[in-house]
């Protein structure tokens, strides 16, 4: 059974998967997804401020972020990969 978010957007996922193909579709709603976390993350880190860091989200806020942009860029590269490898077999 998918996830709730998953039946949530399964419009965009179609959409996305008929673009692009399967693989690279499911990524795209995946870079989707991490982006709007990282909007709801940096919105919460206005309110959440360090007590340590005037002027910085709290420390685990900011490791949130981090990772969230990390799986952003692993999957960029993932999305750049597939392409590459489809336009090399054809």
């Amino acid at each position: 059974m998918p996830h709730p978010i998953l039946r949530e957007r399964q419009n965009d996922l179609e959409s996305y998967e008929f673009q692009m193909g399967v693989a690279r579709g499911r990524l795209a709603l995946t870079m989707d997804l991490l982006t709007d976390a990282l909007v709801l993350v940096g919105q919460h880190g206005v309110y959440c401020q360090s007590a340590r860091q005037a002027g910085k989200p709290a420390m685990d806020v900011q490791i949130i972020t981090q990772l969230i942009e990390g799986a952003k860029e692993l999957t960029i590269e993932a999305m750049a990969e597939i392409k590459r490898e489809r336009s090399e077999r054809a």
